[in-house]
């Protein structure tokens, strides 16, 4: 008995007999490996445009149904909102009043301009007249042909009309610096109350919905005679010229190691199709963000909207590595260990493991497996604490 105890406990401990049809014996190979992970998508539109109407109003008219195939510009449906079209209205009406009163006030400035310039020309006439006196005195003075108290009347006529003349061309330049200033205030009034009346009719156009692009109306949610808050969702256009596919569960784990750029495929009817990140969502909504995706090359015929696809995404580059395929057998060992298969294949013994990255089809091995290792990969569940397993047929 000492003997049997001894020769039993040296064998490694407690064993377990199990059937070879009932777990799953798999090879390690080394081979190349790419680090992927399976995310659900849902097919989209690639393009998609949302009408919203920004003001608000009542539902008066519908030109199409939903489901329409419509060309950009086409109407879809018409509103009503009084205080849009009033409000448009009486901004006309400020834009005319402020037109006529710019008018108004050019030509008041015109006819100061006028007076000014009538001004300075009897000021020229006045200074030419006392400088012609002036010098002519001047001459007869030195002649002593006249008197100081005439030459300095003269003189002191001179010196008045052309400060005078000096002094009213001042004004002039003044008058037309301001002139120049008034106008560039009026054209700015003007201009500001132009483009107010334009958002203004603009605002009165929006109320007539149109597609915004070439496309399906999808979603349209709006009867005659409703009334819609500003802001509401009304309908959306979905454009025909391709999908894309939306990942809205990517666990926050992989935030960091997804980007634009990297690639994912999926099979559909028995083709592959690839696709490759464009926008990655950083919103986290309990622990789960969002990836869209487009096709690179050919897009698969048949896929609908909203149809749901399971996309393989790639967060490596390719590699040589040892690999062990994926199985049961992790949800027990957690992958720190596994039952290595014996050379004779009658046994198989726990051997401790290290497992680096995965994609949806194996494990990478680190560390306690080799190629041509043969190990069970089928679930542990009902092997307890077993050191052992013997292999029976």
């Amino acid at each position: 008995m000492l003997i049997a105890a001894s020769f039993y406990y040296t064998r490694g401990g407690s064993k377990l007999n199990v059937d070879l049809d009932r777990i799953t014996i798999s090879d390690i190979k080394k081979d190349k490996f790419q680090e992927s992970i399976p995310q659900n998508g849902t097919v989209l539109p690639l393009i998609t445009e949302y009408l919203n109407t920004p003001d608000g109003g009542r539902v008066a008219e519908r030109y199409v149904e939903d489901g329409a195939i419509l060309k950009k510009g086409e109407p879809i449906l018409r509103l009503t909102n009084t205080d849009v079209e009033l409000s448009s209205a009486n901004q006309a009406n400020t834009v005319s009043q402020t037109l006529a009163q710019i008018q108004l006030d050019r030509v008041t400035a015109e006819q100061n301009t006028v007076g000014k310039l009538t001004a300075l020309a009897d000021v020229e006439s006045f200074y030419v007249e006392a400088k012609r006196i002036y010098e002519l005195d001047k001459k007869l003075y030195a002649q002593h042909v006249i008197g100081s108290q005439e030459f300095q009347t003269a003189e002191n006529n001179y010196n008045y009309y052309n400060t005078k003349r000096t002094l009213q061309q001042e004004i002039l330049h003044q008058d037309s610096i301001s002139r120049q200033e008034q106008t560039k205030q009026e054209d700015e009034s003007y201009r500001r109350a132009q483009t107010t009346l334009n958002i203004m009719q603009k605002k009165v156009g929006d109320l007539i919905i149109r597609a915004p692009i070439d496309g399906q109306l999808t979603a349209l949610d709006a009867e005659v005679g409703q009334t819609r808050a500003p802001g509401y969702s009304l309908a959306q256009i979905d454009a025909l010229n391709g999908f894309k596919v939306r990942l809205t569960d990517v666990d926050d784990h992989y935030i960091n190691r997804v980007f634009t750029g990297q690639t994912g495929f999926f099979s559909f009817n028995d083709s592959i199709y690839s696709l490759k990140i464009t926008k990655v969502f950083t919103q986290i909504t309990n622990g789960r963000f969002m990836v869209d995706m487009n096709f690179v090359g050919k897009e698969p015929r048949g896929i609908r909207k909203g149809q749901t696809v399971q996309i393989t995404l790639a967060l490596s580059d390719e590699r040589t590595a040892i690999l062990v395929p994926k199985g049961g057998f992790y949800q027990q060992t957690g992958g720190n260990w596994i039952f290595k298969v014996s050379e004779d294949g009658k046994t198989a013994y726990r051997v401790d493991i290290q497992l680096g990255q995965m994609n949806t089809d194996f494990y990478e091995v680190l560390s306690g497996l080799k190629p041509g290792d043969k190990v069970v990969t089928s679930s542990y569940e009902n092997y307890g604490n077993m050191q052992e397993l013997v292999l029976k047929k």
